[in-house]
């Protein structure tokens, strides 16, 4: 079949009022006739998996742009690493309370709750790429404003407005790398913010041990405003970037989104394929009815299915206590008896050597062995590290002496279980939360999910010393053991495989009718 307009193959697909109100005919020009006969055979066939190239070849551009995108997520992981030690040193310059010290640490997370709760409206408004700028200059300036801080308060003012850039780029850098990726690499390009988050981390850790040794009003301030320097490097990295196409397809631009992504698929069909479900899911989501109305006031069965997995998976994320580890494991390791402060950053290295070489390896191979095989195996290792790490706390809080056995085996529990993070939890949190929800909902869900994420580990942060001194940290440890209990269960039951769907073949995941073996028992 063929048709003589885009108006009227938009009337044969149902999607006119997309195509009646834009000029991509125009702007697509001489494809326009290979497209239509795409779409048309959709149109006439039921729906199966899109005909893209099936080998898992990585396009070098939409490699650089998820690349680009994801260096902002070091900015949360330079914080993350470097406040673990420097907080060893702000103690003992500032002369702050174990109260305060949790304000501290934990304040970040709870401040990025404003930038992830406006970065759905925001990067629907200006667009993804300015987005990632807006999250990079916020934290810069947050950096500066810590580095530069002469009291508590002056630090204090600092978080609250790195924090705020940590919100919007958390949401947006697996959100851009998603919807830029093609289907068979999207795992592995959606989990480099992961991968860089960890880079950042181990960066912050390199940083304390190499700082440790100037002045104590000093070093630490060093620290924290070295954070400025990756900031602008990505901040001035956006320049070069390309758009969302998904977004650009949103707002009508379907030649910009054409020409994106004809440099993001390997060959000239796949670009026309993958735009033409992006101009069909863009249609079918359409709702008079804002985002946010969808999402809170009359969602959907599936919406409501999505939105149970989103937030599940991000609760547990932070409810598992990786950040409180990581903060934290100097505090840990000195109860236990080791007592020299360049010992303790030193340790922390290590922590994040492990890190980085997990999650390069869980992304180098999601698109292979499937989210939900790495994210089981992850999870389990966590109950059992945890477990490990629990009892041996416990016994060196009981004993007179401190056995060098004990010692180990935290160090090492330790080490497996930000490495089990690393395999599951970590980078498949950012992959699935930003590949199950519908195109016009994805940066709103999105953003939803990860002002979740933010919240519980702001609470884990500010509360954890306190609950420690209340039941020790062994006793805070076999807690968290059992929460990555309850959530290996949620995971296993109720979180389908995803691998090798392009986005608009997900939604089809969480819907009534058809329900298959990829499907899974949803709550109503």
């Amino acid at each position: 079949m063929q048709f003589n307009s885009t108006k009227e193959l938009g009337n044969q697909l149902g999607y006119c009022r997309i195509f009646s109100e834009s000029s991509w005919a125009e702007e697509v020009g001489p494809k326009t006739e290979r497209i239509n006969e795409t779409c048309a055979k959709e149109a006439s066939e039921p729906p199966k998996v899109a005909a893209c190239p099936r080998q898992a070849r990585i396009n070098k551009y939409a490699l650089a742009a998820a690349v680009l995108a994801s260096t902002n997520s070091v900015l949360l992981g330079y914080d993350i690493g470097v406040m673990s030690g420097a907080v060893l040193y702000i103690k003992d310059d500032l002369k702050i309370s174990s109260t305060q010290e949790e304000i501290l640490i934990g304040s970040l997370n709870v401040c990025s709750l404003i930038g992830s709760i406006a970065s759905g409206r925001t990067s629907d408004y200006i667009g993804r790429r300015y987005t990632i700028l807006l999250a990079a200059t916020t934290f810069l300036i947050g950096a500066l404003l810590m580095g530069l801080a002469p009291s508590f308060l002056f630090l204090m003012a600092g978080r609250v407005v790195a924090g705020t850039g940590v919100g919007y780029s958390l949401m947006i850098a697996p959100v851009y790398a998603s919807e830029i990726s093609p289907t068979m690499t999207r795992g592995f390009l959606s989990s480099l913010p992961e991968v860089f988050i960890n880079v950042g981390i181990l960066l912050g850790y390199i940083s304390n041990y190499t700082l440790s040794g100037l002045p104590d009003n000093l070093n630490w301030r060093l620290m924290l405003g070295l954070a400025a320097f990756p900031a602008l490097a990505v901040a001035l990295g956006v320049m070069v970037m390309p758009e969302s196409p998904r977004w650009l397809v949103m707002k009508g631009r379907f030649g910009e989104a054409m020409q994106v992504l004809g440099k993001t698929s390997d060959t000239e069909e796949e670009a026309e394929l993958r735009l033409s479900e992006m101009v069909k899911a863009g249609s079918n989501n359409w709702q008079e009815q804002g985002a946010w109305k969808e999402l809170f006031l009359r969602p959907t069965r599936p919406i409501r299915r999505i939105l149970v997995l989103a937030i599940g998976i991000n609760f547990f994320m932070q409810a598992s206590g990786n950040d409180a580890v990581i903060y934290y494991s100097p505090e840990v390791f000195r109860d236990a008896g080791i007592e020299s402060r360049q010992q303790l950053v030193g340790i922390t290295i290590i922590m994040g050597l492990a890190k980085t070489f997990f999650v390069l390896i869980s992304a180098l191979f999601l698109d292979h062995f499937g989210r939900r095989p790495l994210l089981l195996l992850g999870s389990s290792g966590m109950v059992i590290s945890l477990a490990a790490l629990g009892l041996g706390s416990k016994y060196l809080e009981q004993a007179y002496t401190n056995p060098e056995w004990a010692i180990a085996l935290c160090m090492v529990a330790v080490c497996a279980d930000v490495s089990f993070f690393s395999i599951g939890l970590g980078p498949i949190t950012w992959v699935y939360s930003s590949e199950i929800f519908p195109t016009k909902l994805r940066a709103q869900g999105s953003g939803l999910a990860v002002s979740v994420n933010r919240l519980v580990s702001g609470i884990v942060s500010m509360s954890f010393l306190s609950i420690s001194n209340h039941v020790s940290f062994g006793g805070t440890f076999l807690g968290f053991a059992g929460i990555m209990a309850v959530g290996t269960v949620f995971f296993y039951f109720f979180l389908p495989e995803t691998k090798g769907k392009t986005l608009e073949e997900i939604g089809a995941l969480f819907e009534d009718k058809d329900r298959n073996e990829n499907q899974i028992p949803f709550i109503a």
